[in-house]
């Protein structure tokens, strides 16, 4: 049998070094796990020779389950989502979704290409299917996808299924009114808290066993929380990390976040500074 090498120079990606050639007309492609080049040679060099004695031998290597044969994926999900209904009806419509799509249904796991789960997409925003259906169902084949590497299933890296962008998603406004409620309830936790301090100075621990009652230190801390996050429109661990440091003349300055571009001023609303 004749057995064909093209070498190529190995590549650094991150830290680590990987090496591609292709042996008997199948691409090979790993990494090392070497941060060093010279130790990364020798590991590419080292599969070669185990392949050129025959002690690694791709073409005998047992092939890839299909989609449709991938049967262990349901079994799975049935006795892991039992109790959840939901999940386990949401892993199964996405299954027999996939399955109606034979450029996937019926291509081995380690054959399917970015390009066959484009192309599945793609026929499913034509038919009229909103991106976040679509974007669910690709989740079902992304979980086939680690469990079969998990499961040892296959011998290759499976290419990546990437979300389509431009999903909706569901804000929830909270109304004037719920507003209202929200802030009559955080007010009267604040009285609550001040009502038992004042009951517990007259108690018979504080009269008659010489104990001083804990002094609320912010009853209506709650309230002012809420009314930052409302008002000002900051994330909640921006105005956890609030100082009196940060207030200056009536702004409110983040200086750091979530991303680069957390850093601003943000004018207080009236109530805010009050």
């Amino acid at each position: 049998m004749t057995v064909f090498i093209y070498c190529f120079r190995p590549i650094k990606r991150g830290r680590l070094w990987w090496y591609r050639f292709v042996w008997n007309g199948e691409p090979i492609r790993e990494s090392t796990k070497q941060s060093n080049k010279r130790t990364a040679e020798q590991t590419e060099a080292a599969h070669k020779t185990s392949l050129a004695k025959g002690e690694v031998g791709i073409c005998d290597r047992k092939p890839a389950a299909t989609v449709r044969q991938f049967a262990d994926f349901l079994p799975f999900c049935r006795s892991t989502f039992a109790a959840k209904t939901k999940t386990l009806s949401y892993y199964e419509n996405g299954a027999a979704r996939l399955l109606e799509y034979a450029a996937i249904a019926d291509e081995s796991l380690d054959t399917i290409t970015g390009e066959k789960i484009a192309g599945y997409a793609r026929q499913k925003q034509d038919a009229g299917m909103k991106v976040a259906t679509v974007n669910r169902e690709l989740q079902v084949l992304r979980r086939m996808f680690t469990l079969a590497a998990e499961w040892g299933k296959v011998a290759r890296a499976l290419p990546r299924v990437r979300m389509l962008p431009g999903e909706a998603h569901r804000d929830r406004v909270v109304s004037v009114k719920e507003e209202k409620a929200y802030f009559e309830g955080t007010q009267a936790i604040g009285d609550s808290a001040l009502e038992a301090y004042q009951r517990a100075l007259v108690g018979i621990r504080a009269t008659e066993r010489a104990e001083t009652p804990t002094k609320p230190r912010d009853p209506f801390l709650l309230r002012y929380v809420a009314i930052m996050l409302l008002d000002c429109g900051i994330r909640p661990e921006e105005c956890f990390r609030l100082r009196w440091e940060n207030h200056q003349s009536d702004v409110i300055e983040i200086t750091h976040g979530k991303t680069d571009n957390a850093r601003r001023r943000i004018p207080l609303s009236r109530r805010a500074c009050l």
